[in-house]
């Protein structure tokens, strides 16, 4: 399964902050949507960084209650690795894994396309595994 799939089911919908919001402001923005990470774009509308819950507990954990006016580009993670369309559930579980990150950016033609989570990776290795599992059910009892 390819990433297009994932976003055709789930939506291109991708929560994005510019860097100069406050971490206070990010924080009640991962909370209202329900979401784990937001993606910072620069001026031109391009991936600047993604800041996660773990940038937030980071920040806190080190400068105390004086991170939550901080700027969210001192706190982002700016080394984004992204995916794009055609990358496999492999392939983004390979990179989650080795990266230790939890959110993947979609990029198609140079655009913020979509945001894949390793929730929704899961979700979909789960239900190719049992659509597996029944398949070679039916054929053994069938056989």
């Amino acid at each position: 399964m390819k990433v297009s799939t994932i976003l055709k089911e789930k939506g291109g919908k991708v929560v994005t902050l510019e860097g100069k919001t406050s971490l206070e402001d990010a924080v009640s923005t991962l909370a209202r949507e329900r979401i784990g990470a937001v993606v910072i774009l620069d001026s031109r509308k391009q991936i600047a960084g993604v800041f996660s819950e773990r940038d937030a507990v980071r920040a806190i954990s080190e400068e105390g209650a004086a991170a939550l006016s901080k700027p969210i580009r001192e706190l982002m993670t700016r080394k984004v690795i992204s995916c794009s369309m055609e990358d496999t559930l492999d392939q983004l579980l390979e990179k989650m894994t080795k990266g230790r990150f939890r959110h993947l950016p979609v990029v198609e033609g140079g655009s913020l396309a979509g945001i894949i989570s390793i929730g929704d990776v899961v979700k979909h290795k789960i239900a190719s595994s049992e659509s597996e599992a029944e398949a070679m059910r039916e054929y053994i009892s069938t056989g």
